[in-house]
């Protein structure tokens, strides 16, 4: 009885229309396991300040660029529910203290480095190099699977706006196109970008603040959904037939 039960618990998963997305992220996310000497060796530099030697510093032209790019990807969130911008200011504020640190003035790992430093650990080894405004960077595995998630999540909240951006005009709630995959891919695209940029630049001020932004997607989720539930009428089919996240 339960091997029956079980294969056919399998057998629903196998066929749901998400499975090749869902293996997708399953494949994606076992990649740290794979090299988890690599990235263990990667939060260790970092979160212990030994990085402080391959760091840039008041860079603020890259600092402003990088706000203004990923502070953007705010913008669309408020075609499919109203603008709160108090969820606004804390992911902006992720976003400015983040790059602040990467280009400006790296507070925490100065902070890190003057308790943790040791003198002559190997620095993770970079696999990608290339120049942005003529600056040269460098990439080790796990900012480069940073990168990738980055991507990924960049690639939901672009399509979740597309999608709300061309049925705008039709006055109905939106559940085609990435919405049939997930009720809140955007969000989901969020929460995928600050996972990214923790893993890529995991320091004391992204150890404290990327939990917290999940958590406030995670909720922002739920309360959306709750007042869906009041307004829409077919919202609940939609949310028995469509994962909340993938």
């Amino acid at each position: 009885m339960f091997h029956r039960k079980t294969f056919k618990k399998l057998e629903e998963i196998m066929i749901h229309k998400n499975f090749p997305l869902r293996l997708l992220f399953f494949i994606v996310a076992t990649i740290p396991l794979l090299y988890i000497n690599d990235f263990y060796h990667h939060f260790y530099v970092y979160l212990t300040g030994n990085i402080i030697s391959q760091i840039f510093i008041q860079q603020w032209h890259l600092v402003v660029f990088s706000i203004l790019l990923f502070v953007a990807f705010l913008i669309p969130l408020s075609f499919r529910r109203k603008t709160n911008w108090m969820e606004y200011g804390l992911v902006s504020a992720f976003f400015i203290s983040l790059f602040v640190e990467m280009y400006g003035f790296p507070l925490t790992i100065f902070l890190a480095s003057k308790y943790f430093f040791v003198a002559g650990v190997n620095l993770p080894n970079q696999i990608i190099q290339f120049k942005i405004f003529g600056i040269g960077f460098g990439m080790d595995l796990a900012m480069s699977y940073g990168t990738v998630l980055i991507t990924i999540g960049t690639f939901f909240i672009i399509t979740g706006w597309l999608t709300l951006y061309r049925n705008i005009k039709k006055d109905r709630f939106v559940t085609n196109g990435i919405y049939s995959l997930s009720r809140h891919p955007q969000y989901f695209g969020f929460i995928l970008i600050v996972v990214g940029w923790f893993i890529g630049w995991p320091t004391i001020l992204t150890l404290v603040m990327a939990p917290v932004l999940i958590w406030k997607y995670i909720r922002v989720s739920q309360t959306e959904e709750k007042e869906l539930l009041k307004k829409v009428p077919e919202y609940q089919g939609y949310k028995i037939k469509t994962p909340f996240f993938i």
